[in-house]
C-alpha cells in the first residue's frame, strides 16, 4: 500500500469528484492522502482540513505556498497556529522558497519561511517544504532557524544530487512526483538512483506533474502508483519493497 505525501484534492479541480477520486486512489493501493495546504490562499487549509476529517484516511497539512508570501501576516500565522492544533493536522506547508516565478519578493518568502519554520517548532509538527531554485537559502534557513531539531520533506524535489544530500543532512526527507518518468527527467533519476530508498517520498502533487502515461491529463493521488513503479524500476527492486519503505517513511515523519 502507497501514500501519496502531497495532493491538493480539496481544490475546485476536484469539486464534486473527491469520493471518486479517493475511491480510485484505494483501488490503485493508495491507502492514505495528505491534503496540503497552502495553495493559493487561505481556504485551502480549512478545505484540507475539513477533507480529512470527513474521511478517515486523509491527513492535512497548513501554510501558504511561497508564491503566496506577500499575504502572510501577523493575522494569517495566528489563524494558521490555531489551525495547526486540529488532530488531523500532521504537518506545517507547503512553505518554502521559489526564486523560479518570484511571486513574492525574495525577501519578503524568507522572512515567511523562517516564521513557518518557527510555527514548527512551537507546535512540534514537521514541515512540508516546496524549494525551486532556492536551495542553498532553503537549507541555510533551515539550518539557521531550524537550529537542527526541525524534522520535514522536501516535495517535488528536483534538484541535483548535492541539494539532495544538503537536506539529508539535516535529517530531512525527499519526496518525488511524477516528473521523474518524464523523458527529460534522466538527471533526476539518477539523484532517485543515488539516494537511499530510506529517506524517499512520493507523491502526485495532484492535480499538477501528472506521471506518464496519463501526462496532459489532471493528475490524481491514483497515478502515484506510476511514481512507486519507476522508482523500483530505477532502483531494481519491486514496487512492492517501494511501498513498503516509502509508507514506512512517511509514517514515520507525520505519525499517521
Amino acid at each position: 500500500m502507497l501514500i501519496d505525501s502531497h495532493a491538493h484534492i480539496q481544490g475546485k479541480e476536484y469539486a464534486g469528484e473527491v469520493e471518486a477520486v479517493i475511491a480510485r486512489a484505494r483501488e490503485a493501493g493508495v491507502e492514505k492522502i495528505i491534503a496540503v495546504g497552502g495553495a493559493g490562499d487561505m481556504s485551502s487549509n480549512t478545505e484540507a482540513i475539513s477533507l480529512a476529517k470527513t474521511f478517515p484516511d486523509i491527513y492535512a497539512t497548513v501554510g501558504m505556498h511561497p508564491h503566496d508570501a506577500k499575504d502572510v501576516g501577523t493575522d494569517e500565522l495566528k489563524k494558521l497556529k490555531e489551525l495547526a492544533a486540529d488532530p488531523k493536522v500532521i504537518a506545517v506547508g507547503e512553505t518554502g522558497l521559489d526564486y523560479y516565478y518570484d511571486h513574492s519578493p525574495r525577501e519578503v518568502q524568507r522572512r515567511v519561511f523562517a516564521e513557518f519554520i518557527h510555527l514548527a517548532q512551537e507546535t512540534g509538527l514537521p514541515i512540508v517544504v516546496h524549494e525551486r531554485d532556492a536551495a542553498q537559502d532553503v537549507a541555510d534557513l533551515l539550518r539557521t532557524e531550524g537550529g537542527g531539531t526541525l524534522r520535514g520533506v522536501i516535495h517535488c524535489f528536483t534538484g541535483n544530487y548535492e541539494a539532495a544530500c544538503a537536506y539529508l543532512e539535516l535529517g530531512f526527507y525527499i519526496s518525488f512526483t511524477g516528473i521523474i518518468t518524464f523523458k527529460n527527467a534522466e538527471p533526476l533519476r539518477e539523484v532517485v538512483r543515488r539516494l537511499p530508498l530510506e529517506r524517499i517520498f512520493v507523491e502526485t502533487d495532484s492535480p499538477y506533474l501528472t506521471p506518464v502515461p496519463h501526462r496532459g491529463r489532471r493528475n490524481e493521488p491514483a497515478y502515484v502508483r506510476y511514481v512507486g513503479e519507476t522508482i523500483a524500476k530505477i532502483k531494481c527492486v519491486s514496487l512492492e519493497e517501494v511501498a513498503r519503505v516509502t509508507t514506512q517513511n512517511v509514517r514515520e515523519l507525520f505519525g499517521v
